[in-house]
């Protein structure tokens, strides 16, 4: 393998739960985290060749990347890819403040070069992208993707970078049933005819898409999570019923046929993943061929739910 094997990922396995401190309702997410079944699933993950993991430097303020680096002492350097991220609401100031969180995440995982680092959000593209070129050339990092970038900002970021003899490489924003801004805004179209992969994080809607939740069987009390979805989950009733009929005619679930749903748009999605279960779903979902008509049933569905799921960290693609 090597460290341009995330090109060609089927999915990316996410860690933003692992940032929460193991306690149940203690967190964003109000994840129980279990040493021992993490490291099951990264087992699992890659004998299904699924090697490509997404964290970031915000999730948990370090607590997911060292999780993460933890697990992944167990396998070679060469035989998985890190994917992280810099934020920019989290810089502080100084000369270097883009090399100095990199530094942060190197730490926190054990290793000496990220795969594929991320500018999380926008905020000022100019003043922030310039500063990846020098990790570029010294191969501290290896590409580099946008997250949370409109169209505008993609391409301006893309010239940027240009003008040194790089691009973006990778795209990732919210995407989903309930959340398709990045479609219609055309993001999905530009980089499909660049080549770019398009990466789905909240595919999920962490969590209120899987079926496991309803109006009776609400998201952890506690959790960041429950305050934005548990209000939704009567007008979400319908669509996750949906899910889960068409799930029923293939064995699988309600989560799994979500994220069908995804790849089936051309996204690789990024799957949450907490327990070894959740592997043998993203393993299910890869399999799951939907029709025209499953895929236009259910978007019709989640259009009839009419919710807003975009987050508070989200701008209007």
């Amino acid at each position: 393998m090597t460290n341009d094997d995330w090109i060609l990922a089927p999915a990316a396995l996410g860690t933003w739960a692992w940032g929460d401190s193991g306690e149940h309702g203690d967190g964003y997410f109000g994840s129980e985290l279990d040493p021992a079944a993490l490291d099951q699933l990264a087992d699992m993950a890659h004998a299904a060749g699924l090697t490509l993991w997404d964290t970031a430097l915000v999730y948990g303020m370090g607590r997911s990347e060292q999780v993460l680096g933890r697990v992944l002492q167990r396998f070679d350097r060469a035989d998985y890819q890190l994917s992280t991220k810099f934020t920019p609401q989290i810089a502080a100031d100084g000369v270097d403040a883009v090399g100095d969180m990199l530094e942060r995440s190197l730490a926190n995982l054990g290793t000496d070069y990220i795969d594929l680092y991320w500018i999380h959000n926008p905020a000022d593209v100019t003043r922030w992208t310039p500063r990846l070129i020098p990790l570029l050339e010294a191969g501290t990092i290896k590409h580099v993707g946008v997250s949370n970038h409109d169209l505008a900002q993609i391409q301006q970021a893309d010239r940027i970078l240009g003008e040194a003899g790089f691009r973006v490489e990778a795209v990732q924003n919210h995407y989903s049933l309930l959340y398709r801004g990045s479609e219609r805004a055309g993001i999905l179209d530009w980089a499909g005819g660049r080549g770019i992969p398009f990466f789905a994080y909240m595919v999920l809607e962490q969590g209120a898409l899987t079926g496991r939740y309803g109006p009776s069987n609400p998201l952890p009390d506690g959790s960041a999570r429950a305050q934005t979805y548990n209000r939704l989950l009567p007008q979400l009733q319908a669509l996750t019923n949906g899910l889960t009929e068409i799930g029923r005619s293939r064995v699988a679930s309600a989560a799994d046929v979500a994220v069908a749903w995804a790849i089936a748009k051309g996204t690789r999605p990024i799957v949450g993943v907490t327990k070894p279960q959740h592997i043998d779903g993203l393993v299910r979902a890869r399999r799951i061929e939907l029709t025209g008509a499953d895929i236009e049933h259910l978007e019709g569905l989640a259009d009839a739910a009419d919710v807003d799921t975009r987050a508070a960290w989200e701008h209007v693609m």
